[in-house]
Parts: structure tokens; C-alpha cells; sequence
């Protein structure tokens, strides 16, 4: 018997909010247990941000950070800084049309740590980027604690990304992730040791990064390319080009369009032998 999803690809970031709010009403309905739930977290608010800054902090919030303080932070970043919000939605939606076992915009939203994680670190980025960098660090023991996800708040975090199932990813504090990107579980963007500086990856737009692949070094992955499963890149990669192995040498141009989009982790059944 084959597989029919339940959820159809969002057409347009405009209709996220429209689409979350349905979801919570039909799971309302459904399971009445997680009415509360589903009441505070999506229902009871009249827009993503407000409800955003509930989420993140309901997440976050503890003994020494209340969770009304966390949503003041929330609040204030996403007034400073509306891209954070629409960032916020360009995730959602590269979830909607990357992962096939979304049932509705409400998985991300309520139980995928990946996309929780997303959004709490861009408003610890905003705070580092306010010389708040205290506050900001505590917002990354928070987010790592809980999410096991380590994102520096110095990272530079483009839209429309997608951390599938998140657990182990590492992101330094000079890493630039481009628009667009999907990563999966155990990913790190590292250094190669204890230089100070500029010292991690630039990865462009439409990256592929496989699970477990590590990026190490001030060096850049060109637009759409891709690094399979297991790989230790130390070299800069190509636009459009796929890499594997230990070291990861070039396995593959042209890789082809959009590899992040398609989540297409398969290697080409020729492998060129030359390096990078």
C-alpha cells in the first residue's frame, strides 16, 4: 500500500498563518486534550509573531529567565527587526515542501526542535547584535540544553531554512548559512582548531549539508552544492558541485538545480576522481 501525504506544499508565505490557525482548530477538534495547548500556543493570539514569542518563550523560559521575560525579549526583537518574523515563515515553509512526513504546518511549529531552535537563536543573534551578548549566551545554553542544537548567537542565519531532526548540529560563531539551505542531524560548521578571527564556513544559498557532514574552516561551500552524508570538508566547494568522502573531494559537477529543495542525498553512479 502506498504512502499519501496529508499535507499539501504552501504556495506562498503569505498564507502560513491562515494555514497554522486551521491546523490548530482541526487538531482542536480532534484530540481535545491538547485544546489548552493548542489554545494558547496558535488559537488565542492574532498573528504569528505573537504567537512566535509565546512558543519560544513557553520553550525557553525557566527558574532564572522567567518565560514572560523571554517574551519581552521576543516581542521587542520582532518589532526591532521584522525580517526575524518573516524568516520565521520562509522556515515553515521549507519545511511544508521538503520534509514528506509533515502531516501540518502545526508539527514544526509545536514539536520539531529544528525549527524551534531556528527561531529562538535568530533572537539570540538579534541580541548579540545589540551588545546584549550575556543574555544572548543565555539564550544558547538554553537553546543547545534543550534542543540539543549549539548555534553560536554571532552566527549569521539566512531564511528558508531547514534543520531535519536538528539533534547534534553545531553552527561557530563566524559561520554565514545562506537563504534557502537544509541540513540534517550532527552537521557541524566548526573551526579546524583554536585560531581566533573569522575561522568558519561560509555556506551559500541552496546548500545540501548530509547528516553528519562536517565543514571546518574560514572556507566557503558555493551556492547549491552539496556535501554527502559523513563528509569532512577542509577545502572550499564549488558552486553546484557535490563532495564526499574523508577528506571530501569532488564527487560530482554539476550537481543539479536545487539541491537543498529536492533533499535529493544520493551520489551520481559516476564518480569522478579529482580533488578539490
Amino acid at each position: 500500500m502506498s504512502f499519501q501525504p496529508k499535507f499539501e506544499v504552501v504556495v506562498s508565505q503569505s498564507e502560513i498563518w491562515s494555514l497554522l490557525r486551521s491546523a490548530a482548530e482541526e487538531a482542536a477538534r480532534a484530540e481535545p486534550h491538547l485544546g489548552s495547548l493548542l489554545n494558547a500556543t496558535v488559537l488565542s493570539h492574532g498573528d504569528l509573531a505573537a504567537a512566535l514569542s509565546f512558543q519560544i518563550a513557553r520553550k525557553i523560559g525557566d527558574n532564572e529567565l522567567a518565560a514572560m521575560s523571554v517574551r519581552e525579549v521576543c516581542t521587542d526583537a520582532f518589532t526591532a527587526d521584522p525580517t526575524i518574523v518573516a524568516a520565521a515563515e520562509a522556515d515553515l515553509q521549507a519545511v511544508a515542501e521538503r520534509d514528506p512526513a509533515i502531516r501540518s504546518l502545526l508539527q514544526p511549529f509545536l514539536y520539531f526542535k529544528g525549527f524551534q531552535a531556528l527561531q529562538a537563536s535568530r533572537v539570540g543573534h538579534w541580541l548579540w547584535s545589540q551588545g546584549r551578548e550575556t543574555l544572548a549566551f543565555h539564550f544558547q545554553s538554553r537553546i543547545s540544553e534543550l534542543f540539543q542544537i549549539d548555534i553560536h548567537p554571532g552566527a549569521r542565519l539566512g531564511s528558508g531554512l531547514f534543520l531535519d531532526h536538528g539533534t547534534g548540529i553545531v553552527i561557530g560563531e563566524t559561520a554565514v548559512v545562506g537563504d534557502d539551505v537544509s541540513m540534517l542531524h550532527n552537521v557541524t560548521l566548526g573551526g579546524t582548531g583554536a585560531e581566533r578571527g573569522d575561522r568558519h564556513p561560509k555556506i551559500g544559498k541552496g546548500v545540501l549539508l548530509g547528516a553528519g557532514a562536517k565543514v571546518l574552516g574560514n572556507i566557503v561551500v558555493g551556492d547549491y552544492a552539496k556535501v554527502a552524508s559523513g563528509s569532512v570538508v577542509l577545502k572550499p566547494v564549488p558552486s553546484g558541485c557535490t563532495v564526499a568522502g574523508v577528506p571530501a573531494r569532488l564527487v560530482n559537477c554539476p550537481t543539479g538545480a536545487e539541491p537543498a529543495r529536492t533533499m535529493d542525498h544520493t551520489l551520481a553512479d559516476v564518480v569522478f576522481d579529482f580533488s578539490i
